[in-house]
């Protein structure tokens, strides 16, 4: 199956407010190829996909992976809004790039995670040899998603502690690391349950 950017805006909402239309066509399509390649090969359904947690890293939380992204989509619009009307030196945020960056920032994830013989999603072994950052630049490369987008995709995370983030990609990186930290902390609460 082939999902355009109707289909993938029913998973993730802001992909609308991108006003590019190439751009927008883009993600849709860099998101259906992780859908339908990603699992192992095997591809996701969409309510596969709206049932994998969070992070694997969290414990057991009621957080979902499609929450997260719509999430820190809309923390960035937000954020680019007060930033915007906050500051006289004006901060120049491009956001279809902030947009863009934040729906294709964990766009590897559906290459990394896998299913084990009883279903529960796991990190696959392509996931342990190649980290979402990773393998979300090579989706995003081989669609012609802009180097802007794709720097966001690649420094969001650890690997990008060693580089100059843009202005975009600062934004993502902290609107990440707010799910992700809110996520450990609910996850040590329900261990402790």
């Amino acid at each position: 199956m082939k999902y355009g950017v109707k289909e993938i805006a029913e998973l993730f909402p802001s992909l609308m407010k991108i006003e590019d239309e190439s751009l927008r066509e883009k993600v849709a399509a860099v998101w259906n190829e992780a859908i339908t390649t990603g699992c192992g090969g095997k591809g996701w359904t969409f309510d596969e996909l709206r049932a994998v947690k969070f992070t694997l890293l969290a414990g057991d939380i009621d957080m979902t992976f499609v929450e997260h992204l719509n999430s820190c989509a809309l923390q960035c619009i937000a954020i680019a809004d007060v930033l915007e009307s906050s500051f006289r030196c004006g901060i120049p945020v491009q956001r279809d790039y902030l947009i863009a960056g934040a729906l294709l920032a964990d766009v590897g994830k559906p290459l990394e995670f896998d299913k084990d013989a009883s279903s529960n999603v796991i990190q696959g072994k392509f996931g342990q040899q190649v980290r979402h950052p990773f393998s979300g630049v090579a989706l995003a490369y081989k669609h012609g998603i802009p180097g802007e987008v794709m720097h966001i995709i690649a420094s969001h995370s650890h690997e990008g502690d060693k580089v100059e983030r843009s202005i975009e990609s600062i934004i993502f990186h902290h609107a990440d690391f707010v799910d992700f930290d809110i996520a450990k902390l609910l996850g040590k609460r329900a261990a402790k349950k």
